[in-house]
């Protein structure tokens, strides 16, 4: 392989250095579904409309060659597993809208990997993402001790100056059962959102206080992410922990740092009923029976099991984007059982791997393999200095995708996003401007 220099040039290019705040912004309002795509959507019309503006030139000063190629083909592999899907899917006419409206995160992606692509401009992001983690984590540990997050307080108070009403309805208020922070009861997303943008704030915390700081900030981010009750962030925080804690610690350090949080959720498990409560679900997967494992997986093992069936009435390229709900009642293995949720279909399969087969299709999967192994071979290539930047964002899309866990659902508008917006991070701070990297 033959190394291609590229500029040196730590700022971004005249008319690009907005970029980092753009990409702080729309994380910030991920509370706000609705705004944050909003924030997405001009963002991605700001880039395309600069880029056509300029004619595509001066593309090598705002990213390298390789970011430029690494950053387009990852989500290509996301976007025409939709397109291939669509074309005899359920509800035909929703699929392809849903492949047109897709198609705004490839500028967004764009913008996302040159606000990560110089020295300067990665460190404002990287640190904005930590501040953010932060203030979300002290927020939500507000909650735990007072009983409301001031964060959501404020936005619901905001909205129903607006609006006249609040964002979530009393029986989603009264249905509460772990921390919701600044999201609030009824987009239950703190855990897992902690858990996968966390990488950022163990980084900027080691690099500012050494391992002292990374012990502190591992400590607070994970008893939020405890009482957040999402036994997916469990996972991926753990995995955060053992490849960042491996990076900066060592095995032995880490050893005891696993025994800390050990003791530290039971503990959680003794004070706190919702903690409690999911530990003792989780036991149930030892059950001998079919029922004790879909009772501890919160009724995944029913989902699966349709997933399964989607994918093999439909192998070559799936039920659809987004119309698993559609697919669902013709799959129930449990068809008239109330299901562990509740009311109605399952709306995704809640793993990547059979998302991606049940609604693309073995297409869908090749592609997402492609997407997976051009990415490796970037970071496998890359000079240790590009990797070493990169590494936070590295590690928070790795265990965003990591396939032994159970999901939010990928071809969503919230986790799509945030999952596309960790590859453009990964690949812009990768195969930055200044780098020299393997062709």
């Amino acid at each position: 392989m033959t190394a291609i220099p590229t500029a040196d040039a730590p700022h971004a290019p005249a008319g690009w250095r907005w970029a980092p705040f753009w990409v702080i912004a729309f994380v910030a309002l991920w509370p706000l579904p609705g705004v944050s795509q909003g924030v997405l959507a001009v963002g991605a019309l700001i880039a395309i409309g600069r880029l056509l503006y300029v004619r595509f030139r001066g593309g090598a000063a705002l990213l390298s060659p390789q970011a430029w190629a690494l950053t387009s083909v990852l989500f290509i592999t996301y976007w025409l597993p939709e397109l291939f899907s669509a074309f005899d899917a359920i509800d035909r006419l929703d699929a392809l809208r849903a492949v047109a409206v897709d198609l705004r995160y490839l500028p967004f992606l764009w913008l996302a990997a040159a606000a990560v692509a110089g020295a300067r401009d990665r460190r404002i992001t990287f640190v904005g993402l930590a501040v953010i983690v932060g203030l979300w984590t002290v927020d939500a540990l507000v909650q735990a001790a007072a009983g409301a997050s001031p964060m959501f307080a404020a936005l619901e108070a905001a909205k129903r100056a607006i609006s006249g009403h609040g964002f979530c309805s009393a029986e989603e208020v009264a249905a509460l059962d772990r921390l919701s922070g600044a999201f609030g009861p009824c987009n239950l997303k703190l855990g897992v959102v902690l858990a996968s943008l966390s990488p950022f704030a163990l980084h900027a915390a080691a690099a500012r206080f050494g391992r002292l700081g990374w012990l502190a900030a591992a400590t607070t981010i994970g008893v939020a992410i405890l009482l957040g009750g999402s036994r997916a962030s469990w996972v991926t925080y753990g995995l955060v922990l053992l490849l960042s804690g491996w990076h900066l610690l060592g095995w032995r350090r880490l050893l005891a740092v696993f025994a800390v949080g050990a003791a530290l959720l039971a503990t959680l498990a003794v004070v706190s009923p919702q903690v409690r409560e999911r530990v003792e679900r989780t036991a149930f997967v030892f059950s001998a029976d079919a029922d004790g494992v879909d009772s501890a997986l919160s009724g995944r093992a029913r989902i699966w099991g349709a997933a399964l069936c989607m994918a093999k009435a439909h192998p070559l390229n799936g039920v659809g984007p987004r119309q698993f709900r559609l697919a669902f009642a013709g799959c129930d293995p449990a068809s008239g059982e109330r299901a562990a949720w509740g009311v109605g279909p399952a709306f995704h399969a809640h793993q990547i791997v059979l998302e991606i087969l049940s609604e693309t299709g073995a297409i869908g999967l090749l592609l997402w393999l492609a997407g997976l192994a051009l990415a490796r071979r970037a970071w496998r290539y890359a000079e240790p200095a590009a990797r070493e930047a990169a590494y936070p964002a590295m590690l928070a899309l790795a265990v965003t995708v990591f396939p032994l866990n159970t999901h939010l659902a990928f071809y969503s508008s919230f986790w799509g996003s945030a999952t596309l917006l960790l590859a453009a991070l990964f690949a812009g701070s990768l195969l930055g401007r200044e780098r020299s990297v393997g062709g």
